[in-house]
């Protein structure tokens, strides 16, 4: 009973609190980045995404290689090209720090990047995971592009 309660209670919170939004590319821009297009010569396609409703209230920076991507919401993506053969940092805002992930590419390939939000002491931090292509295809085409290059930092 306890836990129906509590659950009603976070829903409740969700609902009158709303939710974190961020500047959507247009809809053509979008459909067009889930055409997965194989990447530029010489690069690798990169995309990172929040496919979950956790942490509905909260916008987190995503960077990759120290420059500001931009600013993640609930259900939206980002697609950046890089450069094929090297090792990118990819990092995200969390609660004390950022977090990061190494990911080594290889031209011509695209890789697909999860940020999810998990409980914090304070509020909710934010992880990355790198995903198999067909789950990050999967979950990309149910979600928006996010404009780039909006860091709260």
């Amino acid at each position: 009973m306890k836990k129906i309660i509590l659950t009603g209670l976070t829903l409740a919170g969700i609902l009158f609190s709303g939710c974190a939004t961020v500047q959507l590319e247009p809809k053509e821009v979008s459909q067009n980045a889930k055409q997965f297009n194989q990447p530029s010569e010489g690069n690798a396609g990169l995309y990172i995404f929040r496919d979950s409703i956790s942490g509905a209230t909260l916008k987190k920076d995503i960077w990759i290689d120290g420059k500001c991507v931009g600013e993640s919401a609930p259900l939206t993506f980002f697609y950046e090209d890089v450069r094929g053969g090297l090792e990118h940092k990819i990092s995200t805002e969390s609660e004390f720090s950022p977090n990061d992930l190494i990911l080594k590419t290889e031209s011509g390939k695209n890789y697909f990047v999860r940020q999810y939000i998990r409980p914090g002491l304070f509020v909710g931090g934010a992880n990355l995971e790198i995903v198999e292509e067909k789950e990050g295809k999967n979950a990309i085409a149910e979600l928006e592009l996010a404009k780039k290059g909006n860091c709260s930092e």
